[in-house]
């Protein structure tokens, strides 16, 4: 059953090609608010199934006035997808759109989209539709205006097709106005109604390959086809939550569906482009692209300027958008003149911004052009108008997607900055007391969170070792994690013991403000006499692992958190530890929600006695990263003197590399020192790659330790950047030898050093490695001074 069928249509559609069959109504529909009456309904729906047959449009659509006649908002629009999802649903009435021109003017208004190669270089996407437009408005009464569309390549509005447009319109009009005098609401709905009209879509053009296809014969089935891709590509784009996700979704949503080859996706940055993913045989596509500047005139470059472009390959016909006569290493080819390509491959450079016919609400500016999806295809092909609409509203989803994922990524690095930059850049040096601390922002959380740790050394022989948690991952936690850092630091400083430092900072919180907790653990360490107090304020009690393995948690009264009012005074209780203790004082994000099992990997078979190896370890075994988590480690050593290591620090400014130079005499001369100067050549080479790669690659100071213990010695470099190197082999393109360059010096540690690695280590990482010491070297030792 057709919709027109058992359908009673007003008086004035009655003509020569749609005779009647029943009356006209005589009464009105019902109405609600937001929603058309049913006749007023009827009227629209023949209207627009007249003028998109007649006319042979795609699709057709009727705009009224608001009712207090400042937009122009869509009330029906029939046609077939995807066409008809490409109006606007709403317009101002001094807007460049075609509707409203001709309630503007008064009369017919055509509007066909400009090439987007002429100037100006920046404006409107390619949109594959000519739009024209006729006023609804009669006996002083303006209702709105009647809109059809057509493929570009359909031909102009001819005179005929404007007059039969306004003959359509005109009769719209007095139907309009008898409905309006009887007391019917002339205003659109909150949102168009939508009815399908099949059978006018264009045969396909001669030469024309449209990819995606329907059911031969069937009306309608190519474009809701298309829909399907689209409605998956938003869809899945709605749950990505990373770049490596929204590459995916687009290969399976849009490179599959299109048949296309390769699939970059680009950003703009510093004046030129950067890929961001690719997918497919994408090698010479990531060649021609990444680093390309924006003030060239390649396709890509013109695409970020606003304008999608389509290449058709050298044996495609022309048609708007697309840059026919343009040979291989032609700036508009989309072919590179120097990659081997025979310049028969088409291609297309979607700018990744939101059409702005599909633009309702009103936006402050401009959408940003944040990037361009290039595809790359086999050979030549045709692009039809409805694959590139198609494709045009791809963009703006993937544009979408990828702007989130950028902002979302750049404020997680601002406020994992932050919080890195709150904690302390280098531990204190303790002598018979090594230290090493590890911090890991929570996965899910895209806030700062309050987890900090410390070292200070005190007046006298002791050694201060702090963990706290604020809650929350908020700013406001960052915030007053590190005014709490620094309060803890201060009292340390000035010689309190555990209980009474917690007693001053939980005063000091008290008056700053916030309804924020915090827990904390502080433990003085005596490394004269190896006596440890420990005061806790509803933190988790340290650990303490013997040289035997066993480990034991150093019991303290619990408390209550720092910021309760009403609150009991802070104790602590004191432990001794024997030489060879190791001290790990943790978070809650190191363990398990429901329980603490960080004892039992603490004491685990195989765990070592090295801190760096140890706190990657027990870093590395933490299930899920709910929450940032923070691990601080120390090793009791002793009070004999005779079996401390012997230690050296050298502090290098940021782009000083004349004191690369220098880094290699400090290790010289220490090595010398301390009768070790067998080392010294290829630990000065290694100290030479290390520093230079933390000078270029991380900017900031570096600061070089050097320690010989019994069997062996320690060199760590450590920096502000967390990234770790990478080591990079050697290969045979250009595009990997350009790579190899960064890290392969790395491949000099790792061929002298006996072990090496990186860890992170405070705001930066620290590149650490160990040389045995040959034969009996340690034997003569002189004291360092």
């Amino acid at each position: 059953m057709s919709p027109e069928e058992g359908q009673t249509w007003p008086e004035g559609f009655m003509d020569d090609r749609s005779a009647p069959d029943a009356r006209s109504p005589d009464g009105r529909g019902p109405e609600t608010a937001g929603v058309p009456g049913d006749e007023l309904t009827a009227v629209l729906h023949r209207a627009v199934r007249q003028a998109a047959r007649r006319l042979h449009a795609l699709t057709a659509a009727v705009y009224l006035l608001t009712p207090d006649g400042g937009e122009l908002r869509a009330a029906m629009i029939g046609g077939s997808p995807p066409s008809m999802l490409t109006l606007p649903g709403r317009m101002k009435l001094d807007s460049p759109y075609a509707s409203a021109q001709a309630l503007a003017g008064r009369c017919v208004a055509l509007l066909a989209e400009p090439d987007p190669l002429a100037e100006p270089e920046s404006g409107a996407l390619a949109y594959p539709y000519t739009v024209a437009s006729v006023p609804l408005e009669t006996e002083g009464h303006r209702f709105g205006s009647l809109t059809v569309l057509r493929t570009e390549d359909s031909g102009d509005y001819s005179d005929a097709d404007c007059r039969e447009l306004t003959r359509i319109g005109d009769r719209l009009a007095v139907l309009l106005a008898g409905l309006h005098a009887r007391g019917a609401a002339i205003a659109p709905g909150c949102l168009p109604v939508l009815v399908p009209v099949f059978g006018t879509e264009p045969p396909a053009a001669a030469g024309e390959q449209a990819v995606v296809r329907g059911v031969p014969g069937v009306p309608g089935s190519a474009g809701m086809t298309l829909l399907y891709a689209l409605q998956r590509l938003t869809e899945m784009l709605n749950r990505a939550t990373t770049m490596e996700d929204v590459v995916g979704v687009a290969e399976f949503c849009v490179v599959a569906p299109m048949r296309a080859r390769a699939l970059a996706l680009t950003s703009a940055a510093e004046g030129r482009l950067w890929v961001l993913g690719h997918s497919g045989d994408s090698s010479d596509l990531v060649s021609e692209l990444h680093g390309g500047a924006l003030h060239t005139g390649t396709p890509a470059a013109r695409a970020m300027r606003g304008r999608a472009l389509f290449v058709p390959g050298s044996a495609g016909a022309p048609a708007t958008g697309r840059v026919p006569d343009a040979g291989p290493g032609d700036p508009l080819s989309g072919v590179p003149g120097d990659g081997g390509d025979d310049g028969r491959h088409a291609a297309a450079y979607l700018p990744l911004v939101g059409s702005r016919h599909v633009v309702d609400l009103p936006m402050a500016g401009a959408a940003p052009v944040v990037g361009v999806c290039c595809l790359s295809f086999d050979g030549p092909r045709t692009f039809p108008p409805e694959e590139r609409a198609v494709l045009t509203m791809m963009a703006g989803l993937l544009g979408a997607a990828v702007q989130r994922i950028q902002l979302s990524a750049a404020r997680q690095v601002l406020t994992e900055g932050m919080q890195r930059r709150l904690l302390p850049a280098v531990l204190a040096e303790a002598p018979r007391l090594p230290t090493t601390a590890r911090y890991r922002p929570a996965q899910a959380a895209s806030e700062a969170g309050g987890d900090w740790y410390d070292v200070i050394t005190m007046p006298d022989d002791r050694v201060m070792l702090v963990i706290g948690d604020v809650e929350g991952h908020t700013l406001e936690s960052a915030a007053v994690m590190g005014q709490l850092r620094t309060s803890v630091a201060a009292y340390a400083t000035e010689g309190h013991g555990p209980a009474a430092l917690l007693e001053r900072t939980d005063r000091l919180l008290s008056r700053m403000g916030t309804e924020l907790l915090a827990t904390c653990c502080v433990v003085a360490v005596d490394t004269g006499t190896g006596v440890a107090e420990v005061a806790l304020a509803g933190h988790p009690a340290p650990l303490a692992r013997l040289s035997d393995g066993t480990v034991r948690p150093l019991w303290a009264p619990a408390n209550v958190p720092l910021g309760l009012h009403g609150r009991t005074p802070y104790r602590s209780q004191e432990h001794t530890l024997p030489p060879g203790t190791v001290l790990a004082l943790y978070s809650d994000g190191v363990h398990e929600p429901d329980r603490d099992d960080v004892g039992a990997r603490l004491g685990a078979d195989g765990a070592g006695a090295d801190l760096e190896i140890l706190a990657d370890r027990l870093l590395a075994d933490t299930p899920g990263r709910r929450d940032d988590a923070a691990l601080l480690l120390a090793r009791y050593e002793g009070a004999d003197d005779s079996a401390a290591p012997r230690t050296a620090r050298f502090h290098i400014h940021r782009r000083d590399l004349r004191a690369v130079r220098a880094a290699r005499g400090f290790v010289h001369e220490c090595l010398c020192d301390w009768g070790l100067a067998d080392l010294s050549d290829d630990l000065e080479l290694i100290t030479s790659e290390l520093v230079t790669n933390a000078l270029i690659h991380a900017g900031s100071d570096v600061d070089l330790r050097l320690r010989a213990f019994g069997d062996r010695v320690r060199l760590e470099v450590r920096d502000s950047d967390s990234d770790p190197p990478v080591p990079t082999a050697y290969s045979l393109t250009d595009e990997g030898s350009a790579r190899a360059e960064h890290g392969r010096g790395l491949y000099l540690v790792d061929a002298l050093a006996h072990t090496w690695n990186t860890s992170p280590s405070g705001r930066g990482k620290t590149v650490w490695l160990e040389m045995d010491i040959p034969g009996d070297g340690a034997a003569a030792r002189p004291t360092v001074e």
